[in-house]
Order: C-alpha cells, then sequence, then structure tokens
C-alpha cells in the first residue's frame, strides 16, 4: 500500500483521494444528521409528555395547548433539556462506533443514557420550578423516547448493513501480528462485509501464518521498528493487536503506547493470554472477544460540567459581544479588500481536522506568501511567527494584541470543535514540523481559545515549554484550574502582552 498523508476535508493523500474524502464526509454527515435526529426525538417526545400528562382535571385540545403563553424560563428549561440529552448521549459514547457490538449492547447502552438523561431533566424542571414536569411525565417521556430511539438505530443498523457491503461507511482496520490467531480474527472481519471494515494490512517482522490468498492477499505495510512513522503519516481508524503477549510483550507495549499518544482506537484479541475461564462480552462473534482500550483524560461529571458550561458561555459572550463584532467587521471592511472572518484548517481532538474561523488580520493572500518569509521566523520548533508580520494590516495589528480577531472562535465551541479552555490548535504545516511523539498527546483533548501557553507567555514563550505546558494542562485537568485560566486570561489579554 502506498503512503497516505494524514487528511479528512482535502489535504494530500494517496490517488484514492477524492473517494476516501467524500466517504469521510458523508460518514460526518451521517453522524451529524443521527444526532440531530436524537434531538428532534427528545424535544417531540418531551412535548408530547407533557401535553398527555398535563392535570387531567383541565380539558384542553391541543390548539388550546398551543394557544398557551410561553415564559421565557420555559424556553430555556427546554433548550436546556435538549442540551443535556445531546450531552449524556455523547459523553456516554452512543455516537461511537458500534460496527463490533451486538445490538443488544446499543440498547442497553441507549436505555442507560435515556435514564440519566431523564434524571437531570426532572430535576432541572424542580430547579426552574416547571409544574408541568411531574414524574408521571417523565417516565412516560422516558418510554417514549427510549422506544423511538431503539427502534431508529435498529433500522440505522440495517440501512449501514446495506451501505457497508457496497463499500461505502468504511473504517480502516490495521492488524498487528500475523500470528494464527490475528489471522484467523483477520479473515473473519473480511468475512463479514457488513460491517465495514477495511483491512489495510498487517504489521509484524516477516509472515508467520495463515494464506495470504484468503486475505486477497493483503501485505505487510510495516515491521514493528518502522509502525511509528507509518502510523504518523497514515489514516487508521483502529489497531487490533493479535501479537502472543508472552514472546512479543515489548512490542506490544510500544504500538499501545504510540498509538495512544497519536489517538487511534486499540483492541486486543483476549484470547491471547489463553483465559480458560467464560468471558462475558458484546463482540460480534461469539467465538472472539475484543478488549477496547479506551483513553479518557477527564471524568464523565467534571468533563460533562466542561462541555455544558462551553455552550452556555459562549452563547453569552456572544451576544453580549454581538455590537463589538459588527464594528469590528465594518472596520475590517473599511481597512483592506477581502473577507471579514478567516478560515483556515487546524488539527483538532484526535487529529481530525476542522475549520477555525478567526477575524481576518491579514491582507488577501497572505497564506500564499508564508513560503518567502519563513527566514524571517521568530519562533522555536515548527510554528510559524513573525512580530512584525508584513502581511498584518493595520487594524488587524490592533485585533491581534488585543486578541478580539479570536472572538469567532466561540462558534467553533458551539460546534464542538473546541472548548474554551485547551490546548491551542495548531495549522496543518505547524504538525507536519513535529518531531516527538509526546507531542501528539495534545490532540488528545479538545483545542482550546486559551490555555496555559495563553496566560504564561503566549509567543515570548519557547515552543517545547509550550508543549509541556500543554502536557501539565491533560495532565492536571480540573474545573478549577479550567477557571483559573479563565481569570488569568482577562488581564493578559488587556495588557496585550506576548501576542504578535
Amino acid at each position: 500500500m502506498g503512503t497516505v498523508f494524514l487528511s479528512t476535508r482535502g489535504l494530500p493523500i494517496h490517488s484514492g483521494q477524492y473517494k476516501l474524502t467524500m466517504d469521510l464526509l458523508r460518514r460526518k454527515f451521517l453522524l451529524n444528521a443521527f444526532k440531530l435526529f436524537d434531538v428532534l426525538n427528545a424535544g417531540f417526545c418531551l412535548i408530547v409528555s407533557i401535553v398527555w400528562g398535563f392535570d387531567k382535571s383541565i380539558r384542553m385540545s391541543f390548539h388550546q395547548i398551543a394557544e398557551l403563553k410561553i415564559a421565557v424560563n420555559n424556553i430555556i428549561f427546554f433548550l436546556l433539556a435538549l442540551l443535556i440529552w445531546t450531552t449524556i448521549y455523547s459523553y456516554l459514547n452512543l455516537y461511537r462506533s458500534k460496527r463490533l457490538d451486538k445490538p443488544v449492547k446499543e440498547i442497553l447502552d441507549l436505555i442507560q443514557a435515556s435514564s440519566i438523561g431523564c434524571l437531570l431533566i426532572f430535576f432541572e424542571a424542580k430547579l426552574f420550578s416547571v409544574e408541568v414536569i411531574d414524574s408521571y411525565t417523565i417516565i412516560l417521556f422516558l418510554l417514549l423516547s427510549t422506544i423511538i430511539g431503539i427502534t431508529s438505530r435498529i433500522i440505522l443498523r440495517l440501512f449501514l448493513r446495506v451501505v457497508r457491503v457496497r463499500g461505502r461507511n468504511l473504517r480502516h482496520m490495521l492488524i498487528i501480528g500475523t500470528n494464527p490467531r490475528a489471522i484467523k480474527f483477520a479473515e473473519k472481519i473480511a468475512s463479514a462485509p457488513y460491517l465495514g471494515y477495511q483491512i489495510i494490512g498487517f504489521v509484524d517482522n516477516q509472515w508467520f501464518g495463515g494464506n495470504k490468498d484468503n486475505l486477497k492477499r493483503k501485505s505487510l505495510v510495516c515491521d514493528f521498528d518502522s509502525f511509528q512513522s507509518y502510523i504518523r503519516n497514515s489514516i487508521v481508524d483502529e489497531v487490533i493487536i493479535g501479537l502472543p503477549v508472552k514472546s512479543l510483550y515489548d512490542q506490544a507495549s510500544k504500538i499501545i503506547t504510540t498509538c495512544e499518544e497519536q489517538g487511534i482506537n486499540i483492541r486486543y484479541l483476549s484470547n491471547l493470554f489463553d483465559v480458560k475461564a467464560p468471558i462475558s462480552g458484546n463482540c460480534f462473534s461469539d467465538e472472539e472477544l475484543l478488549i477496547h482500550i479506551t483513553h479518557k483524560n477527564m471524568d464523565f461529571y467534571p468533563s460533562f460540567i466542561k462541555k455544558t458550561m462551553d455552550i452556555i458561555l459562549s452563547i453569552v459572550l456572544l451576544i453580549v459581544f454581538l455590537p463589538l463584532l459588527a464594528i469590528v467587521s465594518i472596520a475590517i471592511k473599511i481597512d483592506s479588500p477581502g473577507a471579514i472572518i478567516y478560515s483556515q484548517k487546524r488539527i483538532g481532538k484526535n487529529k481530525r481536522i476542522f475549520k477555525l474561523y478567526k477575524f481576518r488580520t491579514m491582507y488577501e493572500n497572505a497564506e500564499k506568501k508564508q513560503a518567502d518569509l519563513e527566514s524571517l521566523n521568530e519562533a522555536t520548533g515548527p510554528v510559524f511567527k513573525i512580530e512584525n508580520d508584513p502581511r498584518v494590516t493595520p487594524v488587524g495589528k490592533y485585533l491581534r494584541k488585543t486578541s478580539i480577531d479570536e472572538l469567532p472562535q466561540f462558534i467553533n465551541v458551539l460546534k464542538g470543535e473546541m472548548s474554551i479552555v485547551g490546548p491551542r490548535p495548531l495549522p496543518v504545516r505547524d504538525y507536519k514540523g513535529f518531531r516527538e511523539d509526546w507531542h501528539r498527546r495534545r490532540f488528545s483533548v479538545r483545542p482550546g481559545i486559551t490555555c496555559l501557553w495563553q496566560v504564561n507567555g503566549r509567543s515570548s514563550i519557547p515552543f517545547e515549554r509550550w508543549m509541556e505546558l500543554d502536557m501539565e494542562y491533560i495532565d492536571k485537568w480540573s474545573l478549577w484550574l479550567d477557571l483559573k485560566i479563565i481569570l488569568k486570561t482577562i488581564p493578559i489579554v488587556l495588557k496585550g502582552a506576548g501576542a504578535f
């Protein structure tokens, strides 16, 4: 297989670029559509439950209920209820790939998420003093939303089976090892096209077992020593470890560490340890149980609060700064020709690429002129910074100094691509210049608008120290740390310290 460069939205890859890019776009569209369906389902079921559960002593028609005046308090409650619902579903992994799970596991996960969501919405109703939400209404809401949710997922599974058999919605799987167990598992995956996995190859020092013809001549893509280099520059969604642990423990350990650093899903075959006792699991095959290694930096409840606060603060700040946003837009238009908002591809969580929004601070086609200015770069490491960049407009200099150009990034926060606090998202050009794998661990969390780098000197600190601060944030994260960073950011921004 030829070299494949990191790509999700049009970055350079091999000759299959168009097909791969379109598959990723379709996958993202389908995921967002399903999230929207769940939100609409929750809203519909909540309204129906309120109408059905309304005080039976008051006989009201749907038309009469529709004519009732709705208080602002109730509108806020309803919107926050939908936010709670979609956040719970996301954090309980209902939108992660379930293709190797049995349907019963997904159904149980959905029941769990719906139950927690209903409980939180019930507490929210008491907090907002919403009288029409009582225990009867919540139970009705739970039953309706769960039934529709389960039905929709069964239909989606059937639909995806058809789509995947036709070669769409595929995920790239890399198998570590060519021993009989690994080969047997690969054959099972290859014989189940409805799962939607494309085996891109094997990693081993040589081919040990099995007939390549059974796997349509899948080959060794690299050996253990070159695995780290291969994984940096290739699109791999999941890594399956099938190595005999007793003899190749060191290699397996290094592979897991490398995948964790770069945010790649890892699974290993449970029978590697020759466990004789029965093991419960939910893999597609009763003969194989895959253990999924996840790397979570944040506990559920604090991260749930963080996500909720991100959304609430972003909405509030965008509303508060609306007059300023209008003034800045006019100033940019008067100052120089070009778009008001500038978007650039940045590396986000798990190295997914997204478009970051900023107010334009440079003249048109400034990015194309960067190559001519590389010799003037004042930053260390792979990043590019010039204090008196000739491409920056007069208004842009002020916007950068005050960080006003960053305000549109609250839209990225609302889209779920960024957080208010987190490692700063880097351009694709800077990512390609990374030389140390431990630097890549910064991509295991959502990037942010502000961070420890922002409050410790910004552009004036060297690259290595910047990366150390990002690791410190990830390792020591807490809600209190986020609050301290936000409070420290305010005076730093007002002074314009370290910004260029």
